[in-house]
């Protein structure tokens, strides 16, 4: 039974990797053929001004690079996931039926959560090239992830009976109803830390460090459909980074950065105590650079308002690393590093503490 276990999360992440990258050459041609990048480059900051230091880095390649190339993550999630339970119902063996993780427990939730996210980010990235060149406002975009989390919460405390959060050593949290704004606070944070998308290859690495590290706990609870699920995710962001290790062949954007956070949401509270374990508490720690690409962001707002200077020459963290002369390359890389120690350590305290 270990074994069917550990084939039945490997088999989807190769299967997911290796239709990331059949895909890929496809979904080039149509981004390139169709022009799908900005047409005007550059960004403004958060208080409305001109983000100089931004635009010298990055507002030529804005206007050269495609976007959009988070389709290749949910692409290959769709594909696998759906290719699996179709191939189960239409071949009922019972060698095939038991790779088949579709189920309504452990993974409708996390499936639905990413396709709803990734098709607002569509629309988002296709206003963004096609339409206003600013994407949807940011009002509607959180409407739709406080109306979507909401929802989310209430279906954990209503439907399936959590009121309480893990706490690492300690007996867990009773919170009951409160379950819901939690879930929704996670989840517009989580969404802030897709800015983190802003040099070739940073944001996918980090995401698979994330995703790998929640697949593994989720292992170790025995949710095998949950972790067969998070491990298809990590596959496709894997067949994304072949393609986008600098130079890139295109931005992940918001149809690949807004599905991807929301469902580290609820990969999150599903290792908690519905899994019997602290997955909430462990993602301060397991996406510790998501929390830093945040928080650097909000200080360097504050700073400005409170005290009229900068903290950071750019903000989020990444970028003020370039901005002091870091190679973009080395930004990545260092993160990557990072993203994989802060993963592993997440999952030996998930051990530990339970």
């Amino acid at each position: 039974m270990l074994q069917v276990d550990i084939v039945k999360i490997i088999a989807p992440t190769i299967a997911s990797f290796a239709i990331g990258i059949a895909i890929t050459p496809l979904v080039t041609f149509f981004l390139y053929r169709y022009k799908v990048w900005k047409k005007k480059g550059g960004k403004h900051a958060l208080d409305g001004s001109v983000a100089q230091v931004f635009n010298s880095l990055h507002a030529e390649g804005e206007t050269k690079t495609p976007r959009m190339g988070g389709i290749v993550i949910w692409g290959s999630v769709a594909l696998t996931v759906l290719g699996m339970s179709l191939l189960a119902k239409f071949i009922p063996k019972a060698s095939i039926v038991k790779f088949d993780f579709l189920s309504r427990d452990q993974t409708w939730i996390p499936f639905i959560t990413l396709f709803i996210g990734a098709i607002v980010g569509f629309v988002n990235d296709l206003l963004d090239v096609y339409g206003t060149g600013t994407g949807l406002s940011l009002r509607r975009r959180l409407f739709v992830i406080v109306a979507m989390s909401t929802f989310i919460g209430w279906w954990f405390w209503a439907k399936l009976g959590v009121t309480a959060i893990g706490i690492p050593f300690s007996l867990p949290l009773e919170i009951g109803w409160l379950i819901i704004p939690l879930f929704v606070v996670v989840s517009i944070a989580l969404y802030a830390s897709g800015i983190i998308d802003g040099i070739d290859g940073l944001s996918g690495g980090v995401f698979a460090s994330v995703f790998a590290s929640y697949a593994f706990i989720a292992y170790y609870q025995s949710q095998i459909n949950l972790a067969a699920f998070a491990a298809t995710i990590v596959g496709a962001i894997l067949a994304f980074l072949w393609f986008n290790i600098p130079p890139a062949r295109f931005y992940m954007t918001e149809t690949g950065t807004m599905g991807l956070t929301l469902t580290i949401a609820v990969l999150a509270f599903m290792t908690d105590i519905k899994g019997g374990g602290i997955g909430i508490a462990l993602l301060p720690l397991i996406g510790a650079l998501l929390v830093v690409t945040v928080i650097s962001n909000v200080i360097q707002v504050l700073s400005k308002r409170l005290f009229g200077k900068k903290v950071f020459k750019i903000a989020p963290l990444h970028h003020h690393f370039e901005a002091i002369g870091w190679p973009g390359y080395k930004v990545t890389m260092r993160y990557w590093i990072l993203s994989i120690l802060f993963a592993f350590a997440g999952l030996i305290l998930a051990i530990i503490a339970s």
